[in-house]
């Protein structure tokens, strides 16, 4: 892109800034909620079962919400255009996989609300990935980098007084331990995890598509770990059918995953991952919530133990806040337009249309596309499925408290209607 191109590129990211911010709440809400039906492991079920249901959900996600909102020519037709980027989805997917089957662990080992905040370092990780191979952060002055780096630090002491909190309460030190490393290695899964999604979007994928491939990844990648652990393809259909009855809660946790995760795409893509990702990462809010006020999670903590949780948690959360409230200023706008032409020139991509991409303003999104009739099929096959797995569900031996269920449920659904209609409206969901 050219110089004079630069400062209608700044105005158009900077007026993207507050649906970025709106994208990484809702991701955050979505995305904690997705979790709470990993409990379900605490009732004897394999972590990897668990895992397996909730990937499965997410692949019928993944492919019916970006069909049912754009059609599948339109995917088609930007996968098409950037096919060099197939591979990086794919890539995303392999580490997500592994990723959540850590986090399954740590949930087993040391509850849904310590595990959490733990994973979340990920953020930590994206922002040196962004910073060190898309050059965020570059010229973003001192007062930018000093909210980038409180918020690190503040994200670092709070992930520790969590730990030391989960160490001093628990009973059996050697499960706190392991739960801890399984959680802080999903973070580190996570946090790379990013790199293909920030090399996507600069280089003017769409986020639909983007996850369109990204589901084949994980869900390969799933498959083949639950094999090789129940001992085989046969034993693996085995124990998904002991599992039958409660299996529809995780595919449900999948399937609302990936909202969280499309709205956490869009943050990233208009905040970068430097910012988009902590931002989305107060989903430790909701996972505390739905582990305390759910499942009584913290009922049996000393008062110390729960002082040490909030305390860890809002240090963390007010670390990434800070981070996410350090606007990109025009210096380093000018260093994410060398990141994106960087990628225009290595994959010989006109940089006009990639940077109209980046800002929102896709030409592809205006242009109607034929809807495909076997869109019916594929939409009225995911319906079934959930009908099937609903039927054959039964009651878990778990605790809930059910007026706080309803409230949280309710809470999941605002910012799905109120961000994803700003999404549309501002960019067609470009």
């Amino acid at each position: 892109m050219s110089l004079s191109a630069a400062p209608a590129f700044e105005r158009s990211t900077l007026s993207l800034h507050k649906l970025g911010v709106l994208c990484g709440l809702a991701a955050a809400v979505w995305l904690g909620s997705a979790e709470a039906p990993t409990k379900l492991v605490n009732a004897g079920f394999s972590p990897f079962i668990i895992s397996m249901g909730m990937v499965m959900g997410a692949f019928v996600a993944r492919w019916t919400l970006p069909m049912l909102l754009k059609g599948t020519g339109f995917l088609f037709e930007d996968l098409r255009a950037k096919p060099h980027l197939i591979v990086w989805a794919l890539l995303a997917g392999m580490l997500w996989a592994v990723a959540n089957t850590l986090t399954i662990f740590a949930v087993r080992n040391v509850g849904l609300a310590i595990a959490f905040p733990l994973w979340n370092t990920n953020s930590l990780v994206g922002l040196f990935w962004g910073w060190l191979l898309f050059k965020e952060l570059r010229g973003s002055g001192f007062k930018g980098w000093s909210k980038v780096l409180g918020g690190a630090l503040a994200i670092v002491g709070g992930a520790a007084i969590l730990a030391v909190a989960t160490a001093h309460q628990s009973n059996t030190p050697g499960k706190a331990v392991t739960g801890i490393i399984a959680a802080l290695g999903a973070g580190v899964l996570l946090g790379t995890m990013y790199i293909p999604y920030r090399k996507a979007y600069i280089s003017g994928m769409n986020p639909l598509s983007f996850v369109t491939i990204f589901t084949f990844g994980e869900l390969g990648t799933v498959f083949l770990l639950t094999a090789i652990n129940t001992g085989g393809v046969g034993p693996l259909f085995a124990e998904l059918h002991r599992a039958r009855p409660m299996l529809f809660w995780p595919f449900l946790g999948g399937f609302c995953w990936v909202i969280g995760d499309l709205f956490q795409q869009y943050a990233a893509k208009y905040l970068g991952i430097g910012r988009g990702i902590p931002l989305s990462n107060t989903n430790q809010l909701w996972g505390l919530a739905w582990g305390a006020l759910v499942f009584g999670e913290l009922a049996g903590l000393s008062g110390e133990g729960k002082l040490l949780i909030v305390a860890g948690s809002s240090i963390m959360i007010a670390g990434a806040v800070a981070i996410s409230m350090a606007d990109p200023g025009p210096s380093e706008l000018v260093n994410w337009t060398s990141a994106m032409d960087r990628e225009c020139s290595r994959y010989r991509m006109n940089s006009g249309q990639v940077a109209a991409v980046v800002a929102g303003d896709d030409p592809l999104a205006g242009q109607p596309h034929q809807r495909r009739w076997w869109e019916v099929l594929v939409i009225a096959a995911a319906v079934g499925i959930f009908v099937w797995l609903a039927l054959g569900t039964k009651a878990q031996h778990l605790t809930i408290s059910l007026p706080w269920t309803l409230v949280l449920v309710a809470g999941t659904l605002v910012p799905l209607g109120v961000c994803g209609t700003l999404l549309w409206r501002r960019t067609r969901f470009s």
